[in-house]
């Protein structure tokens, strides 16, 4: 993206003059990456206060500052955008996932175990950090939040009625996503997509009586876990979500 370096910064109440504090790690970007100095501009967001123009301060290997000049997009409302529930994967695809679904306009990651999770070391800050660092390159002004796993069954024990849960299967008849895509369409929807192995029998048939779950496919061929769920999301954004409706957020290439 044009223009000056994007940051999201963990600060609350962003105004004129205010300064925020940056981390080593962006410090560590913006000196020794994209050599800037202090007076040069940046560009900060906390994914509640809209996007601001603020100069570095000061920047070591330990953090830094920079303070805000003035507001360059404003905060736009919540928007009814699609969560993404997913069973583990290994590490790699795991990352893909929640950068591309970041970039995809998810606003809730929900990592799951299912009878075939091949259960990965996971780290929750990893994968907030490629949520962070994903929100800062594609433009959008929030950074979904993301869950500690829990088992598939555990985690649709609270699930909200209101939110449809689009089940991904790849066994079964079941409706094109786009179908279902189309009559969910203004809904909150989550969209499911399983582990490498698919999902048992068992959970299928225990999915299928949840008054909530609608069950789909992604075609004829059989995707991996973060294939799937990034052309779930593509899907589902091109039929019922802000690509048929639009932008949800002001452009990103605000004059400066």
């Amino acid at each position: 993206m044009a223009g000056p370096p994007r940051l999201f910064v963990d600060a609350a109440g962003l105004a004129a003059g205010q300064t925020v504090a940056l981390t080593g790690g962006q410090t560590h970007y913006l000196a020794h990456v994209l050599r800037r100095r202090p007076g040069d501009p940046v560009r900060v967001f906390n994914g509640h206060d809209g996007e601001w123009l603020a100069r570095l301060e000061g920047l070591s290997g330990r953090g830094g500052s920079a303070r805000l000049d003035r507001r360059t997009r404003p905060q736009p409302p919540p928007a009814a955008s699609p969560w993404l529930c997913f069973a583990l994967v290994k590490r790699g695809p795991l990352d893909l996932i929640a950068g591309k679904a970041t970039e995809l306009g998810c606003t809730r990651l929900i990592p799951v175990t299912t009878r075939f999770t091949d259960m990965p070391r996971l780290s929750i800050g990893r994968l907030r950090v490629q949520a962070v660092e994903a929100a800062e390159q594609c433009g959008r002004l929030t950074v979904p939040a993301v869950d500690e796993p829990v088992g598939l069954a555990e985690r649709l024990t609270d699930w909200p009625a209101e939110r449809s849960l689009i089940v991904c299967a790849e066994r079964g008849a079941a409706p094109p996503l786009t179908t279902v895509a189309a009559a969910l369409a203004g809904r909150p929807a989550a969209l499911l997509i399983g582990p490498e192995g698919g999902f048992s029998p068992e959970e299928l048939d225990a999915l299928r009586k949840l008054d909530f779950a609608h069950l789909c496919h992604l075609g004829p061929r059989v995707l991996r876990a973060e294939t799937a769920a990034i052309a779930a999301l593509a899907c589902w954004q091109a039929v019922a979500g802000d690509w048929a409706d639009g932008r949800t957020e002001p452009a990103a290439d605000a004059p400066f």
